[in-house]
Order: C-alpha cells, then structure tokens, then sequence
C-alpha cells in the first residue's frame, strides 16, 4: 500500500544558532491511492518537501513513512518510489525503449518483463509508435511522456511530480495535465504533485496542500480550498485574480474601509479590525443601491472582462460577462454582494473568522 505519513517534518540547513530552518513542523496524511498538490509561490518549501519525501533531502526533525514503513533513513533508490523532475533528464544516446528500459535493466529485471512492462507504459502514454526514436526527435510533451514512462515501468508504491510541466507551452501544458489525470485514472497508484501553477492544482487534485513560508496554511479539496480559504493567504493565493481582501472597521452591519462606510447585507461577525474578502465574480452590478464603486479600467478577455476600480482608497476587481455592456472608466457603478459570498479573517493573524 502507497500510502504517505508526514509527520512534524522539519528541514534545516546548519546547525546551532545560525541554522535556516526552512520546513516548520509539516504534517500531512496522504491516503494509499489518493493524487496531492503541494502549491504555494517559489521559496515556500515545497519541492524541498517532495525531495525529502524522495530522501534526496535529509530530514532534520520529524518522520514521514511511504506504505506503512518509516523511510527517515532508508536510501532513495530503496523507497519504492518513482520521480519525474521538471527536467526530463533522458539519456540523450539511447532509444525511448531504452531511457524507459534502463532503470529495470540495472535492477536486474528478466528480459521478459521488461518488454512488458515497457509496452504497456508506452501503450497508456501513446508511445509504442515513438520506441525507437532518441529524445531530439521528440517534442518537449513527447518528451515528458517518456519521463513519465520511466517512472511508469518501475510499478512503485507512489508517484513523486516536482514541477514537470514547467518547461511546456501553455498548450502543452493542459494537454499533459489531462493524460496526468488519466494515467492516476488508470494505475490509481498514490501520487505528489508540487506545482506553483494554481490552474495545475485545480485541475489535477484530488486535495491540496497549500505552503506559504514552510508552513501549511491548508489542506482541502480544490472546492474547499477555493471557497472557504482558512486564511487571507490562500485566499489571496488560489483564485485568478484573487480574492478582494478589504482591511476596515466593522460595527454591526456597518464596514468602513477605504475612507467609505459601506453597508453589509448582514452583520458582521464582530466588531472591531477585520479583513472582508469578496471573489471577482462574487459581486454583481445593481441599478439601485448597494457599494459605490469607481471603474479605473476595463481587461477584455475573451468570455468575461475584468473591471479594476476603487471602494474609496481600497483597490476592487470584479469579474462580469464578456457579452455585457460595460461601464466606462471613470464612471461610477453599485456593487450587490449576497452575504453567502462574504468570508471575514482577523486583521492581525489572517485566520478566517467566518
């Protein structure tokens, strides 16, 4: 079984004194079967994570355990895991059959099986008619195909992605996402995925890991995560563009921030120094009433447009139908909010409080 225990992991670099810790304390249950995302913005420790999961990084403090069996001091190659790096790392001189080959030929695999085992991880990728050609015959997808073969053909116990589709082309990249998709799908085999994409942790998590600054700031399903953001972090993190986050006062079913007073359409959760937070497309243009707000300037992209405008001195953006006529910069519009869609955190520690 794949599953994967991380349990108060801590990475530092030095001793004493002037040791950098850049892992806090990290812990996570990741069940047999189940596809993770680690996600935050580079530097927050996530690939580090990942590498020591792999055991390319020594573990400072804490335990993490691959199938039931602690792995702080086993070797990587005796982990049952399988990598697939950013870089496709392939033996430029050899066949695709022979990159996704090599690792059981070194294991000493019967002959036998190794054909096929590599058969099959050519048939799932699409590979069989590509066996014969060496890696600058292929395109960069292709080429990621293979790396993703290699790690295919060798059956472990979990799957570890560090950032693999960093180097594809916008096209490219939601192509691979859905045969990633596909391949857990099929072999249904425990996978760790880091990316700093939030479109690839969407669209590939079963949950998220969210990492700011060493630390886990969540763990949810991408629903969870994208509609009840545990801090001012993560909302201002997932979502494109990210949540509003508006820093003010509130006093019952009043909130001031800005410079203005707007009023809620429910009162607050208590008085006092509170960030509101409002998704783009959470808010909706009203005829009669409702929050003043100022269009600076209008994004035309395609299905929806973006309107970028001020609450008073706080910054607003709101998502609206591409098919709609849109205000003009310049002009001022009401902004309708339904109280569903409002999410408050404490000012001081960015926590939710509803």
């Amino acid at each position: 079984m794949g599953a994967i225990a991380i349990r108060n992991v801590v990475k530092r670099y030095g001793r004493g004194p002037s040791a950098l810790q850049v892992i806090h304390g990290v812990s996570a249950e990741i069940a047999d079967g189940e596809f993770i995302v680690i996600v935050g913005p580079s530097g927050c420790g996530k690939s580090t994570l990942l590498r020591m999961v792999a055991g390319l990084e020594e573990i400072s403090d804490g335990e993490i355990s691959v199938g039931g069996r602690v792995v702080n001091d086993v070797e990587p190659a005796d982990r049952d895991i399988a990598m697939v790096f950013q870089n496709y790392a392939l033996y430029p001189h050899m066949s695709v059959y022979q990159n996704m080959a090599y690792g059981l030929k070194i294991a000493k695999v019967p002959k036998a099986e190794i054909e096929a085992r590599v058969q099959k991880a050519a048939k799932i990728l699409e590979l069989s008619p590509l066996l014969q050609r060496t890696p600058r015959q292929l395109s960069g997808g292709q080429r990621q195909r293979v790396a993703m073969g290699r790690a295919i053909v060798r059956q472990p116990q979990a799957f570890l992605f560090d950032e693999p589709l960093s180097n594809l082309d916008a096209k490219l990249r939601a192509q691979t996402r859905l045969e990633i998709r596909k391949l857990h799908q099929e072999l249904g085999v425990t996978s760790l995925f880091v990316t700093h994409d939030q479109v690839e942790a969407m669209t590939l998590g079963q949950r998220l890991i969210v990492m700011n600054a060493g630390r886990i700031e969540q763990i949810g399903t991408p629903e969870d995560v994208y509609g009840r953001p545990a801090t001012t972090f993560v909302a201002g993190f997932i979502g494109s563009p990210p949540m509003n986050l508006l820093a003010g006062q509130a006093d019952g079913s009043r909130f001031t921030v800005g410079g203005v007073t707007l009023q809620l359409p429910s009162a607050a959760p208590r008085a006092g120094a509170l960030t509101l937070g409002v998704r783009p497309e959470h808010a909706a243009i009203h005829r009669d009433g409702g929050w003043p707000l100022r269009v600076d300037m209008l994004e035309m992209l395609g299905a929806e447009r973006l309107l970028y405008g001020h609450l008073g001195d706080a910054a607003f953006v709101l998502r609206i139908d591409g098919t709609l006529v849109p205000p003009k910069a310049g002009e001022t519009i009401n902004l309708h909010l339904p109280r569903e869609h409002l999410h408050w955190y404490d000012s001081g520690t960015g926590q939710r409080v509803a």
